[in-house]
């Protein structure tokens, strides 16, 4: 293939888009708008699109920079997306994915919605997921795939969005790789509340048996904690402090901006004081504390119990259920608003279904996901209207896009 074809935005998973001579989309990544390219031969044609590798920059767009870390180059590292992108130029092609999606999938018409920048650009990740590959101890293999070869693991130096104490914590795990538990098959690096640092280390195999060890050797870091996770099994502490902190819950990537997120979907609903409000997918509590603030009586629902315990610890005045939020609703006291925050997956029918036949005045729909964003509020519109949607940057440099939508019964 050797036509020449011009990117003209920016796709959902952070490929850029640009037209054959046959008029299909073309997919191809590490490509940045405004740019013409020349393909390698191969392109993978579909009745629809295809996919293409680049072969050649005929011409470099406005929006390309040089990307800071090696391994999205040398290692074609899958963990970003969009590191040749300039900043500015990720937040109009997120802006764009977003109202598109709406626009295509929900049925809605809404312009691009604004976008809340990102308060840092590196280093804002406060975890970290190492897949491990390559015989005992997988001491050549825990790293990263790359996106084009997602079986294959690159050895990890440095992920320039991750925070520097857990990189720092990598450089002193590197080299002793042999005391972790084998056969590893994960490896997840994680900061909590209070900045203590966290390993949990999944294998197959025997117990952790060398944690203290480990933990001794790092530089002396008495709060380091370990964690064993045996694969299909629950983590537990096995070297440091036992703090109650869920190691394993989800928890934002992105804390400061999760915050933010968060503040804003809250400030949505209005004067909640003595409103009952359900805080479905609620995981810790973070959503809950914020509505608790305001003066709301909350019924918070996950299904990760550790989660869902942690989140009792800190917030007695919450009411939190452990269970799946479709098990639960019809035990739920009548609420007058609900939040949502459901995982890439979106809501689960019946969540849908329920909503849908008992309107509540007012809903907020966190969203990792546009996709499942805009499935869920075509399900939803018959009874609701979209009065707002913002968009915020949780992951610069990749192609992921937090959403928020407001919505109020019709």
């Amino acid at each position: 293939m050797s036509d020449v074809v011009a990117i003209t935005a920016i796709a959902a998973g952070g490929e850029g888009v640009g037209r054959l001579a046959d008029g299909r989309a073309v997919f191809v990544a590490r490509t940045a708008p405004g740019e013409r390219i020349r393909l390698r031969e191969g392109v993978k044609l579909h009745k629809s699109f295809a996919r293409g590798e680049l072969a050649e920059i005929v011409a470099p767009g406005a929006a390309r920079v040089t990307a800071p870390c090696p391994h999205y180059v040398q290692d074609h590292c899958g963990g970003c997306q969009l590191q040749h992108v300039a900043y500015d130029e990720q937040l109009k092609a997120k802006r764009a994915i977003v109202g598109e999606t709406l626009r295509r999938l929900g049925k809605l018409k809404i312009e691009d919605p604004e976008i809340v920048e990102a308060l840092d650009e590196w280093r804002y990740r406060s975890n970290i997921s190492m897949a491990a590959k390559g015989g005992e101890g997988a001491a050549k293999g825990v790293g990263l795939h790359p996106y084009d070869r997602p079986n294959f693991v690159f050895p990890l130096a440095d992920c320039h969005i991750t925070d520097f104490r857990l990189m720092a914590l990598w450089r002193e795990l590197r080299g002793r790789l042999v005391m972790l538990p084998q056969p590893l098959t994960r490896l997840t690096l994680r900061l909590d509340r209070d900045g203590r640092r966290h390993i949990i280390a999944e294998s197959a195999g025997e117990p952790w048996l060398r944690a203290e060890e480990l933990r001794r050797a790092i530089q002396q870091d008495f709060e380091l904690i370990c964690w064993w996770q045996p694969v299909d099994g629950a983590a537990r502490v096995v070297a440091g402090p036992a703090t109650g902190f869920p190691a394993t819950a989800f928890e934002q990537v992105n804390p400061g901006m999760g915050m933010i997120t968060r503040r804003w979907a809250v400030e949505q609903l209005g004067d909640v004081r003595s409103q009952t409000v359900w805080d479905l997918y609620g995981g810790i509590g973070d959503t809950a504390a914020l509505l608790v603030e305001r003066g709301a009586t909350v019924v918070s629902v996950d299904a990760d119990e550790k989660a869902v315990s942690w989140g009792r610890s800190r917030l007695p005045a919450v009411r939190f259920i452990a269970a799946r939020a479709e098990d639960v609703l019809p035990s739920l006291p009548m609420p007058h608003a609900v939040v949502v925050n459901p995982p890439r997956g979106g809501l689960h029918w019946d969540v849908s279904l329920r909503l849908q036949s008992e309107p509540v005045p007012k809903l907020v729909y966190i969203s990792c996901d546009p996709a499942t964003l805009a499935r869920d509020l075509h399900r939803l519109n018959v009874n609701y209207i979209v009065k707002d949607v913002r968009a915020f940057d949780l992951f610069p440099q990749t192609a992921h896009v937090e959403t928020v939508a407001v919505l109020e019964a019709a």
